[in-house]
């Protein structure tokens, strides 16, 4: 079974990853965990229990994925979850060298896990979860962007 995990923090989870999450797990593996990471380095504006709800409220109908949480070394949770591939978007150029920074450290980590990179559809290419967070911050409608719960979740967060 070709399995991988998508990790982010993803707050909130976009449009953006959907469409990623979507085309690999229609296209490439039969089966993606979608990994949100308890990241203690960024202020999240959704817990992990949020995120991770909001997640599977976003990609309900996707039927060979799962999301879960996670701490730790994320090469640790691959090879629990019996992943090879870890998969990550890449939007812009500035993108490219983060990953492959990571990338790199993850194979010297564990030797047996490949990265997979995948750009955006070109709708999504400029969508970030920052830019949604300060567009919902600041009133602007966002359902172009979000799934209808993640828009409810950051007005709430944001009234």
């Amino acid at each position: 079974m070709n399995i991988a995990v998508y990790p982010g923090t993803f707050d909130p989870f976009t449009n953006g990853h959907k469409d990623l999450v979507q085309r690999a797990a229609t296209n490439i593996f039969d089966k993606i965990y979608i990994c949100v990471a308890e990241n203690t380095k960024k202020d999240a504006i959704f817990s992990m229990a949020e995120r991770i709800d909001l997640a599977k409220k976003s990609l309900a109908g996707i039927k060979n994925i799962e999301v879960i949480g996670f701490s730790g070394l994320l090469v640790d949770f691959a090879k629990e979850l019996d992943a090879k591939v870890i998969l990550r978007g890449l939007r812009v150029v500035s993108d490219f060298e983060y990953e492959f920074q990571m990338s790199s450290m993850n194979k010297k980590l564990n030797e047996n896990i490949e990265s997979i990179f995948l750009t955006p559809s070109e709708s999504y290419a400029f969508l970030s979860s920052t830019l949604v967070k300060e567009i919902a911050e600041l009133g602007g409608d966002i359902s172009r962007f979000v799934s209808p719960e993640v828009k409810e979740a950051l007005k709430a967060k944001y009234k």
